[in-house]
């Protein structure tokens, strides 16, 4: 497995630079060279993308070997499950506390209260407490809540409400986010190794690396963004007689909050196509919390390098994320949706493959490292497909409090699937899994063929619909 790991890192490397640079050449994006000859956005873009990418890049550094790290600390495999399930859960209840604390706190604070969130998790990992180490995973869900939620609502503000840029700019700062989250993924697998392994500091030397990261971004977000902040505050004095009261903002915040998410909820039952692209988005995402915990208990028993082949699965994500850019080109024009039917059939025979190369007494590393590589291509898919259809079936102001109400379902079924396992390896004595990963990829299979459905009644629902179409491209009807 050594040899593989590596091997599949390299040729899924040479594939990426392939398919990156095909996609650079049939796609080139209007927005993209009208912003380029923009400096005042370009500075602004720059002075987000320098602090958002050092928090992406600090959480990608925790990624490979967290599960290492618990076992190493001799914990049992039931009892890593309740680590991840609280972490979970976390992200459940804070979910919303991420949303209201922007408006009310202040969204550069939050960022700051992010970073020091982020820091106190990741050296909470120096101890062997297990209770220590459940306020590690509780502080980690509430940094990721905030790492989905206060930057991009700092950037929102600033682009729309200070600079008044074009809103059509915003979704090219976030494609240039994207695109550079997936090097830092790959580029974070590296580095984990190079200090877990190859210098031999231990699986939790990853962890107390992002700490600098994180105190960089605190630092950026402290004297640039602040910056930012007093020449919106010098610019709104000019019409301002003063500024209001501090119950007052509190207040204003909570209605709003309240308002988001009444307003996102009769959105969900009030468009069929919502509804259904929430349970696409809920059955699929929640499998990947699960993948994210077994993957390595799978393929570690078998000796390899376990931050190379996170670099190879976050490549091959790469990979798929450049085929989705391909496929919807000029040239080829494929729908979004096709592809994410596509990512939904990868999934389930992704899962379906595990479900035998993860046998009891017969385990198959390398079919199951095969699968894993698959499941993250699927994922490539994926992403950009649901986020292509969200924009176009959920309205923007009211898309803050629909994705939130889609969040509650894929954490909650994450967490079942996970105290599932929990149960199955307690009913063992508390030894390892035995049957109970390949039962739950089993189960994982189920849930991507009921994935499946939801997409194919969702494109029934709207086969001639112009909303779930690219520009330019026919329905069923108009052939």
């Amino acid at each position: 497995m050594f040899v593989t790991a590596y091997l599949s890192f390299v040729a899924l490397a040479v594939l990426c630079v392939g398919l990156e640079l095909a996609a650079r050449r049939l796609v080139a994006p209007q927005a993209a060279q009208t912003t380029a000859a923009n400096p005042a956005f370009r500075r602004f873009q720059r002075l987000f993308l320098k602090a958002y990418l050092l928090a992406l890049w600090a959480d990608w550094l925790q990624g490979p070997y967290l599960y290492k790290l618990y076992r190493h600390y001799s914990f049992l495999e039931s009892q890593i499950a309740i680590l991840y399930v609280c972490g979970l859960a976390s992200c459940v209840l804070f979910a919303p506390v991420a949303g209201w604390l922007p408006q009310a706190l202040g969204r550069r604070q939050t960022c700051l209260l992010f970073c020091l969130a982020y820091s106190v998790c990741c050296l909470t990992k120096l101890s062997q407490d297990y209770f220590v180490l459940i306020l590690g995973r509780v502080l980690g869900g509430l940094s990721t809540s905030l790492l989905t939620t206060a930057f991009e609502a700092w950037y929102m503000h600033c682009h729309v409400d200070v600079h008044d840029f074009p809103r059509e700019w915003i979704p090219v700062t976030f494609g240039r986010a994207a695109d550079w989250n997936h090097g830092l993924a790959v580029g974070a697998g590296l580095v984990a190794n190079l200090f877990a392994e190859w210098l031999e500091l231990g699986p939790v030397a990853p962890f107390l690396l992002a700490v600098p990261s994180l105190a960089a971004c605190a630092w950026l977000l402290q004297s640039e963004w602040s910056a930012e902040e007093k020449r919106e505050d010098g610019e709104k004095s000019v019409l301002l007689l003063g500024p209001p009261s501090a119950p007052q903002v509190r207040l204003s915040a909570q209605v709003r909050f309240r308002r988001s998410c009444l307003e996102g909820l009769r959105c969900l039952l009030s468009d069929r196509r919502v509804l259904l692209l929430g349970g696409v988005q809920a059955l699929f995402e929640s499998v990947l919390y699960i993948f994210v915990f077994l993957w390595t208990p799978v393929l570690d028993p078998h000796g390899p390098p376990l931050g190379i082949v996170f670099s190879s699965l976050m490549a091959a994500s790469m990979a798929g994320s450049a085929l989705f850019r391909l496929a919807t080109s000029a040239r080829y024009r494929l729908q979004p949706g096709h592809l994410l039917c596509l990512a939904v059939l990868l999934a389930f025979f992704s899962f379906f493959m595990l479900t035998f190369s993860t046998a009891p007494g017969q385990p198959k590393p390398a079919e199951s490292l095969l699968a894993f590589l698959l499941l993250e291509l699927a994922c490539g898919l994926y992403f950009p497909a649901v986020s292509f259809l969200q924009g176009r079936v959920i309205p923007m102001e009211r898309r803050a409090g629909v994705l939130a109400w889609f969040r509650l379902p894929l954490h909650l079924l994450a967490c079942l699937g996970l105290l599932a396992l929990h149960g199955e390896v307690s009913g063992t004595g508390g030894g390892e899994a035995g049957s109970g990963t390949r039962h739950m990829f089993a189960g994982c299979a189920g849930m991507m063929l009921a994935a499946l459905l939801a997409v194919v009644s969702l494109f029934t629902l709207g086969r001639n619909d112009a909303d779930l179409r690219l520009e330019g491209t026919k329905g069923e009807g108009d052939i």
